[in-house]
């Protein structure tokens, strides 16, 4: 094998020609896969070859493979779980960081693409209006950037009450006491059995999936000791966040670590339309987003961002003989090194596609990005609303929509349809004890355009789900429910 550099050239065309074809396919191909996974497996199994194939060649071959069983979750028709598209220009720099090789862990090791990370996390900070002083640290996903935030929550309330857990560990520690909303995502749960924390308690919330602040204020007051508070920015079905201000004063009361799971809602920070809805905010400890949602960048890019980094710092920092110092001897890289505020020393540059999204958005972009995802969910629920049979459950106040066709039954039938039909693609969910079809709204490149042609698709499902079952219980003479629109919506409580 040659390492000259044009021994990648033949397969890098190939790529890009694949590559090309694939996002010319988005705006008329259908959104689901035309194969399952076991269709796939029988085509794919088999030994590894005994000889060697060319480059350019295992790459027509890995494309051709791959086509039938791609979703086309770039397009701007869909809607599914809350996934991002990825803009052109982040794109093109992950390519460029994939080509440049970098293990970004060390700033005196990889110079560059450390203060392009280190733009992207100042840039970052001052959209979503929190401390210039605070660590960014650029995690696999959301999973891991709510990992560093606990993490270094866990740390912190442990040392106020006097116990070491460098030293001692977790075993016979003080029980640390995390308080979580009813309608957290269950990645908060999965992080707290990573770290040891064991069952949260549960916080009533309202209809919207709001954490009650009077709720959460008695929950402390009960009991003693160490204590986290996990809030939410962007209920998984409603959009809704936790009131921020009034949850984070009650926490305060305690002394307790403020996180924040900010999946894709913390994005409303970023807009003077919605950034209301996130007041307080920023008197949290540590926060949470997924830039490949709301940001659309590639996949791979959670952000963790930490009020105090030298908490942080103490979690994952690393100092041993082998690591580049400064001046390039062995022995301590010193502080602010990348590696020491995710849980890894190897990693690629995820944060320079985050660096080439905002520096392509500007300002104005960014805001006009997050504005659009929101009016365009909008336009779909209001345009469900007119629909016969079609109720709009949530009140539509960032870029999620939950929507019943009548019965579980026929919500479920229409659901099928829709996802049979391969025009738009909608995930099922269940809600308030009802099934329900979940639309998020994520991705820059949805259009009128494509709201129109889903909203269509929506039509022609409810028809067939009700040509295939014309004795069902459809109930699709009651009026249309009525405008989602947050200023009509009502503001009842549980």
């Amino acid at each position: 094998m040659s390492a000259q550099p044009d021994a990648y050239t033949a397969a890098l065309d190939r790529a890009l020609l694949h590559a090309h074809a694939w996002l010319a396919s988005l705006p008329t191909r259908p959104v689901g896969p035309r194969v399952d996974a076991d269709t796939l497996a029988a085509v794919s199994a088999g030994p590894l070859p005994p000889s060697s194939c060319a480059a350019a060649d295992v790459i027509d071959e890995l494309a051709a493979f791959a086509e039938p069983g791609l979703m086309a979750m770039p397009s701007g028709r869909f809607f599914g779980w809350v996934i991002g598209g990825t803009l052109p220009a982040a794109l093109a720099a992950d390519w460029l960081v994939t080509a440049w090789d970098q293990n970004a862990g060390m700033r005196f090791a990889t110079p560059a693409t450390a203060v392009l990370e280190e733009t992207a996390a100042a840039w970052l900070l001052d959209l979503l209006g929190l401390s210039a002083g605070a660590d960014v640290g650029f995690t696999t996903g959301a999973t891991m950037a709510n990992f560093v935030g606990l993490a270094a929550g866990r740390q912190w309330v442990l040392e106020r009450a006097g116990w070491d857990l460098d030293r001692d560990g977790l075993a016979g520690s003080p029980r640390v006491r995390v308080f979580v909303g009813a309608e957290r995502h269950d990645v908060i749960d999965l992080v707290l059995r990573y770290l040891g924390l064991g069952a949260p308690i549960v916080v009533d919330v309202d209809r919207e999936g709001r954490l009650r602040p009077d709720a959460l204020a008695e929950l402390l007051e009960a009991g003693s000791g160490p204590a986290i508070v996990c809030l939410q920015a962007g209920n998984l079905h409603s959009g809704a966040s936790d009131p921020m201000g009034a949850a984070i004063d009650a926490a305060g009361q305690h002394g307790a670590w403020v996180h924040v799971d900010g999946a894709f809602g913390l994005w409303a920070a970023v807009s003077p339309n919605y950034r209301d809805q996130l007041a307080g905010v920023e008197r949290a400890d540590s926060w949470a987003t997924d830039a490949h949602k709301t940001l659309n960048v590639p996949y791979d890019c959670g952000v963790a961002i930490v009020s105090r980094p030298e908490v942080v710092r103490r979690v994952f920092g690393v100092h041993t003989s082998y690591l580049v110092a400064a001046d390039g001897a062995p022995g301590n890289p010193g502080p602010g090194n990348p590696f020491e505020k995710v849980p890894e020393l190897s990693r690629r540059a995820r944060g320079v596609p985050v660096w080439a999204a905002l520096r392509s958005l500007g300002r104005a972009g960014t805001i006009a990005l997050v504005d659009g995802l929101a009016a365009n969910a909008r336009a779909l629920a209001e345009g469900l609303c007119s629909l016969p049979g079609v109720e709009v459950l949530n009140e539509v106040v960032f870029t999620q929509v939950c929507v019943s066709f009548g019965s579980d039954e026929r919500t479920r039938r229409v659901t099928q349809q829709l996802i049979a039909d391969g025009s738009a693609w909608m995930s099922g969910s269940r809600w308030h004890d009802r099934d329900i079809l979940r639309i998020s709204v994520s991705n820059w490149s949805t259009d009128a355009t494509d709201v129109a042609l889903s909203l269509a698709a929506v039509a022609r499902a409810c028809a067939g789900a009700d040509a295939a079952n014309p004795d069902a219980d459809a109930d699709t003479t009651r009026p249309a429910a009525a405008s989602p629109h947050p200023s009509q919506a009502t503001n009842d409580r549980d």
